[in-house]
């Protein structure tokens, strides 16, 4: 039997289905079971981009659609960006770091290792990614009138580590002001980024987690995947900042966190003026969190590891457990983000089944007198 706290509106916005599920399968997958090769065609060719998107969503229907996945399966989607995909690229390579295209991966940053804390903002846009991805807009747009979907734009300290590497720490003790502008500045071509995708298609973050699209307004979701390697103290100090702007004026506002320590920045995280969404690792400490957080969304991130290890039952029990302690249905998702081809249908299966339960039994508490 499920018991759930008094629930309250979500504030300022609504979920499109309570309890949202959703997966994301790895490059491996769909590499090995649907021959899909991840060459620079598909990230920038059009005609490329548009069915590779239509086989995906029919990939996705014809295992799970009745979960409601694949639902576009037959709809040409001019998708600007690979929105069944985890992959940050796009601004690192922007700013000077290049690329590998392998074939069942996401594409591979190579560390730039910059001599400085300095970028060049105009050239960002100048550069021949850019430049690519602007004629793939165009080019799409053309023959379809409207855009869709979004690129993965990672987030300030994952490009600042991409363009800098592992001197950025010294950086952060030894020069602490310059650091503080260089991710201002990296925050700036994003801003520029995410705002030009935004006008063209009315959302930035799809390809960031796609459970942001049962958000029924667009969510701003900065990946902070590096925030497990620094202390909390510093995150209030470089990052903290830039979080606090972006939630006032990117409504809604989320932070992905997909490392095991979210609860380590509980307290650092409550002080976001307006934090409505948080993505949370596999590991972090929910019931912490949710104790620093009353009224943020939640999007409990299953291990693709574990689900491929627990059996069937196992699954079961642990995500009853996760949704337990998030204890508010309407502000708690659950995702699975990179399964990899070794896990089979059925380990996904359940997961979607699971959440499906769970939602069911929800209804019929609410709804109980």
């Amino acid at each position: 039997m499920l018991y759930f706290s008094a629930l309250k509106p979500m504030t300022g916005d609504r979920v499109s289905t309570i309890l949202p599920a959703e997966i994301v399968l790895h490059s491996s997958w769909w590499f090995h079971r649907e021959g899909i090769t991840f060459d620079e065609d598909f990230y920038f060719h059009p005609l490329k981009r548009v069915e590779s998107e239509i086989q995906m969503e029919r990939a996705l229907y014809e295992r799970w659609g009745k979960f409601g996945l694949g639902q576009d399966h037959r709809q040409e989607r001019p998708e600007v960006g690979p929105v069944h995909l985890a992959a940050g690229y796009i601004i690192s390579a922007m700013l000077g770091c290049d690329l590998e295209f392998p074939p069942d991966a996401p594409p591979v940053v190579h560390c730039a290792n910059k001599k400085n804390c300095e970028i060049d903002r105009g050239a960002a846009f100048n550069s021949p990614i850019y430049k690519r991805f602007t004629r793939l807009l165009e080019s799409l747009k053309g023959k379809y009138d409207s855009l869709s979907g979004d690129v993965n734009w990672s987030g300030v300290l994952n490009v600042a580590l991409d363009l800098r590497g592992q001197a950025l720490f010294l950086d952060m003790f030894d020069r602490p002001k310059s650091v503080a502008g260089y991710f201002r500045s990296i925050a700036d071509v994003i801003n520029r980024f995410t705002g030009t995708v935004f006008d063209q298609t009315g959302s930035t973050s799809i390809s960031v987690n796609r459970t942001v699209r049962f958000i029924e307004k667009p969510v701003f979701l900065h990946s902070e995947c590096s925030n497990t390697m620094i202390s909390a103290a510093d995150y209030e100090r470089f990052i903290l900042p830039i979080d606090a702007a972006w939630s006032q004026s990117h409504r809604l506002f989320g932070v992905h966190h997909c490392g095991k320590d979210p609860h380590r920045f509980a307290a650092s995280y409550a002080k976001i003026p307006h934090l409505d969404f948080l993505d949370i690792g596999w590991g972090g400490d929910i019931a912490v969190l949710r104790s620093h957080l009353s009224d943020t969304f939640f999007n409990i991130r299953l291990s693709p590891v574990e689900i491929g290890r627990k059996t069937n039952d196992e699954t079961r029990v642990m995500i009853r457990d996760l949704v337990r302690q998030s204890g508010d249905p309407v502000r708690t998702g659950v995702c699975c983000i990179n399964i990899g081809h070794e896990v089979s249908d059925d380990k996904i299966t359940t997961i979607l089944e699971t959440v499906s339960e769970l939602r069911a039994e929800y209804s019929r508490h609410s709804q109980s007198p």
